[in-house]
């Protein structure tokens, strides 16, 4: 059974050696936006000043930690274009198993519908969206597998609404 906490700063050293392996490096560090790790490492040193606005998990798998997740209002989000989809009662996710031991173990789906339990437990939450790269087919078949569909295939953005609102997208 997964676990998610609160990231705390004794985490930033292991969470740095994760985003620095290659099976994770390879979606996270994207050149053609300017983004590196260091970017990452920023925002996650930064967590309670510039980037308040986004939480940021530790996911822990039988009492260790093996991988990082976060949320967000996509309305409090300055840098992320999301077409047509309706803002308001909108999250984004981000999510990454960090631990190479860890893949291909379901743990990713159960991950991800950790965070999406979490964030539909909010009042005001209508849909929960990611954002992901075309070529990144674990994680689109984790997403697909947990209810998400495809909302924009141009940039690769998947939706689930909460079952409670009869909203569509």
């Amino acid at each position: 059974m997964l676990e998610l906490r609160l990231l705390r700063d004794e985490d930033l050293p292991l969470v740095e050696v994760w985003l620095n392996q290659e099976h994770v490096k390879k979606w996270y560090e994207i050149p053609s936006l300017g983004l590196s790790i260091n970017d990452w490492l920023y925002e996650l040193r930064e967590r309670n000043g510039e980037f308040k606005w986004l939480t940021h998990l530790v996911v822990l798998w039988q009492g260790r930690p093996i991988g990082l997740c976060q949320y967000y209002k996509c309305g409090d989000s300055r840098d992320e274009d999301f077409g047509s989809l309706p803002i308001e009662g909108a999250y984004g996710i981000d999510y990454l198993i960090g631990e190479e031991t860890c893949l291909g173990k379901g743990l990713g789906k159960e991950m991800v519908t950790s965070l999406v339990d979490l964030v539909f437990s909010f009042p005001d939450a209508k849909r929960v969206t990611a954002d992901i790269d075309k070529e990144n087919k674990a994680s689109e078949r984790t997403l697909l597998s947990c209810g998400f569909t495809l909302f924009d295939a141009e940039c690769s953005r998947y939706v689930l609404t909460h079952k409670s609102n009869n909203i569509t997208g």
